[in-house]
């Protein structure tokens, strides 16, 4: 009689464990089960794997990030997150019960919101506002959606009112969980969980575009970007769409239909003892503008042969004030200008970036060629642009891991147009750029954030500059400047800006220093925010016990999808074949440290 071989999960091909196992078990299983043997140490810390666990459980994808790793460590963050705002404190744009005093107009470093419960994912902030979505695709608001122009809401007005502000965090009732979110400067847009695109020119009273054609399969959202006073949608075909809510045609629209919510006695959207906007919902059917197509563009060099074999398309766009930044898939950056209106728009045409898109092109920056040792830096040895970011009157064109370049332009950049390249941002792991009105701010992968340009009531969060040395970045110039605003009174002189990216610290008031890891930034205005894990996290998972792991389970949630059907003879790499073992030589292996790339 011939014997029974006995069956395991080591038995079966690592690709079918990888793609159709390991993704739908939970997080105590896998980190127990990474215990059992080196094969499943390995499996169980492969990125692929935490970076679906990540967008499953938690609806977090790391948008607007450039992230390739640490999605485990991220995962376990992602239990208690904490979210840190700072800067210009007007409009109640800070979300805090309370606001530390001080004769500094602004909160100059990282202070915690309070969100007791809620389990945020991404945060992204508006003009005078923040917005947040948490795991189960709810959105929290604070501050102000319109607050310039001496836009007034009395307290007796709700929500309905542009111009109320949430001093403190609110939940909107949106009737579908939601998946992305941005932000202009007094208005912000939603993607669902469906790919409907919603609009906010207020609070209270959200409306979905609801045009025939956005329900073409080839027209599906693939991206929603606010611009600076516009919206727009990349989708799966590659055609960019833009919309005006808050002027032109739609526009009068919206306010005709607000005036007709008031004058029919439609709620006003008052919030609820609990800080709950019950929102009203409606439909706009008016298509939004098609932007002309890219034009040809030239072969890129230094590309795979995979990325030889697609066609260009643009693949990621971000708006700014009047214009929008689009990327290719080959790496292509492109500028169209002349968003003012609907009129205008079709008439504008995307112009091509050679100097911010070829590697041939970037080396020959005088940064790199000039012989003052001071600011000599090495030129990159291979680039492909992968991201885009953009707010106000700049925009950035950056590339990813350890080699990475960052590329700054502004509304005024031509073809001809050099970038402007920061020394100290170049070969940082950068994974994320943000931009505020006069100051930015760098995520690396490693988990800091760096901060630079106009100090901008605290927008830098380098701390009080009332007890920083006088000289160094985001405190007083001198020590007569100091002094004098140590002495009282409101100062004479705001404190300098930040030439040089400098880091930002997550432990201001701590008796001791804590190691945070930040995973997401964002900025705008003159305000700042950012999520971020405690790396203790990490420690005391390391060694995890079952009551420990317990907390790391999550259930599965509505964002959960098909298992994914590994194509024949397709392994990851790294991995071996099935029916092998070992031959594990550049696996992610089982390392409990903060990723550095």
């Amino acid at each position: 009689m011939a014997q029974h071989q006995k069956l395991s999960l080591s038995n079966l091909p690592v690709e079918v464990l990888l793609d159709n196992v390991l993704p739908f078990s939970a997080a105590p299983d896998l980190f127990r089960l990474a215990q059992c043997s080196k094969l499943f140490a390995e499996l169980c810390a492969d990125e692929t794997l935490w970076k679906r666990k990540v967008s499953e459980d938690y609806n977090f994808f790391g948008q607007g990030t450039a992230r390739t790793s640490g999605w485990r460590l991220i995962y376990k963050g992602l239990f208690k997150p904490r979210v840190f705002v700072w800067g210009q404190k007007s409009n109640g744009r800070l979300g805090l019960s309370h606001i530390p005093k001080s004769i500094i107009q602004g909160v100059p470093y990282p202070v915690q919101v309070k969100l007791p419960g809620v389990r945020v994912v991404n945060l992204v902030a508006g003009g005078m506002s923040f917005h947040a979505l948490d795991s189960e695709g709810n959105v929290y608001v604070w501050g102000t959606l319109q607050g310039a122009f001496g836009a007034y809401a009395a307290e007796s007005q709700g929500f309905s009112a542009p111009g109320k502000p949430a001093r403190t965090p609110h939940k909107l009732n949106l009737p579908v969980p939601i998946r992305s979110i941005s932000c202009g400067r007094l208005h912000s847009a939603l993607l669902d969980r469906s790919n409907q695109v919603w609009t906010l020119t207020n609070w209270g009273r959200p409306f979905r575009l609801s045009s025939p054609i956005l329900a073409d399969p080839d027209y599906k959202p693939k991206q929603v970007e606010c611009g600076w006073g516009f919206s727009s949608m990349l989708t799966h075909s590659g055609d960019v769409f833009v919309w005006w809510p808050l002027n032109g045609v739609m526009g009068e629209t919206v306010q005709q239909k607000m005036r007709d919510m008031d004058s029919e006695g439609n709620s006003r959207a008052f919030p609820t003892q609990e800080g709950i906007i019950p929102c009203v919902s409606w439909d706009l059917d008016i298509l939004p503008t098609r932007l002309p197509a890219i034009p040809p563009l030239p072969d890129i060099s230094g590309l795979d042969n995979t990325s030889k074999s697609q066609n260009v398309e643009l693949v990621q766009i971000a708006g700014f004030d009047q214009h929008i930044i689009g990327l290719t898939n080959h790496g292509h950056v492109l500028k169209f200008g002349g968003l003012h209106n609907e009129t205008d728009a079709p008439n504008g045409q995307w112009e091509y970036l050679p100097l911010f898109s070829e590697i041939e092109r970037v080396r020959e920056h005088p940064i790199f060629t000039s012989t003052d040792n001071s600011i000599k830096l090495d030129a990159p040895q291979t680039m492909k642009i992968t991201h885009i970011s953009a707010n106000f009157l700049h925009f950035v064109a950056y590339s990813t891991d350890s080699s990475s370049i960052v590329l700054i332009g502004d509304t005024n950049t031509a073809p001809t147009s050099e970038p402007k390249i920061i020394p100290q941002l170049q070969n940082k792991s950068v994974i994320s750029v943000v931009l505020g009105d006069y100051h930015n701010a760098a995520l690396t992968a490693n988990g800091k954030l760096l901060t630079w340009g106009a100090y901008s009531n605290g927008a830098l969060g380098l701390g009080d500059p009332l007890k920083l040395e006088a000289g160094i970045p985001g405190a007083y110039s001198n020590d007569r400047e100091l002094t004098a605003a140590q002495s009282g009174g409101r100062p004479r002189v705001y404190p300098v800006g930040a030439e040089i990216p400098t880091e930002v610290r997550f432990d201001h008031g701590s008796k001791r220093q804590k190691e945070r890891f930040c995973f997401a930034a964002t900025a705008a205005g003159w305000h700042t925010g950012a999520l971020v894990i405690d790396l203790q996290v990490e420690e005391k998972t390391e060694n995890m016990q079952s009551s420990d792991s317990d907390e790391l389970s999550s259930p599965r949630s509505r964002w959960q999808t098909p298992p994914i059907i590994p194509l024949p003879g397709i392994l990851r790499r790294g991995y071996p074949g099935p029916g092998r073992r070992g031959g594990f030589t550049d696996g992610p292996g089982w390392n409990p440290q903060p990723p550095t790339s």
